[in-house]
């Protein structure tokens, strides 16, 4: 669950709350709040949260100190102009981008994206077989993105 955290230093920065995931520190707008963590890779943190003022349920990504690598930096960056321009059903919606007050505090990236139930990496790692029609299905999606 995500649990309210006091701020880092005891200073409460306007605009912003804190919360503990999977012993991460997660420092968002309070437009949104956190319900459950939902997955963690080696790009971020995702947990699930409500949006106060659509009243809508989105997914937030915090990828932890996006600029200390070279590499995950050009990865986060290539994602936001990706996703920024993708417009289509089958690709997951960039909701927002959270921004900090300063930007000599700017070390953590915190995307909110579309909830969704699933994604494709967990349905091809499931158990589940997946028969011809699905992958005839999945590689179709792909293929109409490029159109």
């Amino acid at each position: 669950m995500a649990t309210p955290v006091e701020p880092p230093n005891g200073v409460q920065i306007l605009g912003k709350h804190y919360f503990s995931m999977w012993q991460a520190l997660f420092e968002i707008d309070t437009k949104y709040v956190p319900i459950k963590p939902i997955g963690r890779g080696a790009y971020g943190i995702v947990c699930s949260s409500i949006n106060r003022e659509t009243n809508e349920k989105v997914a937030i990504k915090k990828i932890h100190n996006a600029f200390e690598n070279r590499i995950d930096a050009l990865r986060t960056l290539r994602e936001l102009k990706l996703l920024r321009h993708l417009k289509h059903e089958n690709v997951i919606g960039l909701k927002d981008v959270m921004l900090p007050l300063h930007r000599r505090c700017f070390k953590d990236v915190y995307l909110v994206y579309e909830l969704m139930d699933t994604d494709l990496h967990q349905i091809i790692k499931s158990s589940q077989m997946l028969s011809n029609d699905h992958c005839q299905y999945f590689l179709f999606q792909v293929i109409d993105l490029m159109n």
